[in-house]
């Protein structure tokens, strides 16, 4: 049913793998149209109480599709602003999903991967993960990903991290809040399983209905969805934006990196 997905439904639990290793389970627009989907239906679907969202292969998701940025470039503002309103809707899809839903990250989460993992309610990350709003450093931002992140980790944190790009690793993520807890890579599937066992021990109505609790008492509205995609959308066709794709894909430093200075 799916390309860049694989679905494993077992004793209520689903487990959404995204399933694009070659490149990282980075986004493309099948992946955010196939994920939309997925989520829309597990949603719905009376015999799933439990969504854990995982990655195939070496890392949970790179972000976005390498190939998607090129095009990022040299579209204009209008299909810059439908492609960010389809990867602003999946987001916000995935948060406001009635039932509990579980990140489950190894390896990599940069930019819209670290998004997902925010999106979800419960974040569990292998000691050896790490994170990353690596935008700044390609001259955009972390505009659709930052309702759920600035909610994970704070403004405070998000000062830093949203013009830095610093890679946080798993310990630095659960004390900032980004992950709830972390695991060794052996024992990363035995800590969600217990904490899946425990999501299960509750009453589906009450559950969504703290899930409720919680949004209404939140920042998060259709304006706000609207608005990231539109602040990304313009800053994607900026020259900087343009010189910062290049450099990465040339392997150099951007032209605003001052040379001769050592850089993480």
């Amino acid at each position: 049913m799916y390309e860049t997905l694989e679905i494993e439904i077992e004793l209520q639990v689903s487990t959404v793998w995204m399933n694009r290793p070659a490149v990282h389970n980075a986004f493309n627009a099948r992946m955010i149209a196939e994920l939309t989907t997925a989520l829309q239906t597990l949603g719905q679907d009376p015999g799933v109480r439990v969504i854990v969202l995982a990655g195939r292969g070496k890392c949970f998701s790179a972000g976005a599709d390498l190939n998607s940025m090129k095009s990022a470039g040299s579209a204009t503002f209008d299909e810059n602003l439908k492609d960010a309103r389809l990867l602003a809707q999946m987001l916000c899809t995935l948060s406001q999903i009635h039932k509990p839903t579980l990140a489950r990250v190894h390896g990599a989460a940069l930019g819209g991967g670290l998004g997902l993992a925010a999106a979800c309610d419960i974040c569990i990350a292998s000691t050896t993960a790490f994170f990353a709003t690596s935008e700044v450093r390609f001259g955009i931002m972390p505009s659709t990903i930052s309702p759920y992140v600035i909610r994970a980790i704070g403004a405070r944190n998000a000062y830093r991290y949203f013009q830095t790009a610093e890679r946080i690793t798993a310990t630095q993520a659960r004390e900032i809040g980004l992950a709830h807890e972390t695991a060794s890579p052996e024992t990363l599937d035995e800590v969600i399983r217990e904490l899946v066992s425990a999501l299960l021990l509750g009453s589906p109505q009450a559950q969504a209905a703290s899930k409720d609790l919680i949004r209404y008492q939140s920042t998060l509205s259709e304006a706000l969805v609207e608005e990231t995609a539109r602040r990304i959308a313009t800053l994607r066709a900026t020259e900087e934006a343009r010189e910062g794709l290049e450099a990465f894909l040339e392997k150099r430093p951007a032209n605003w990196v001052q040379q001769g200075i050592n850089h993480v």
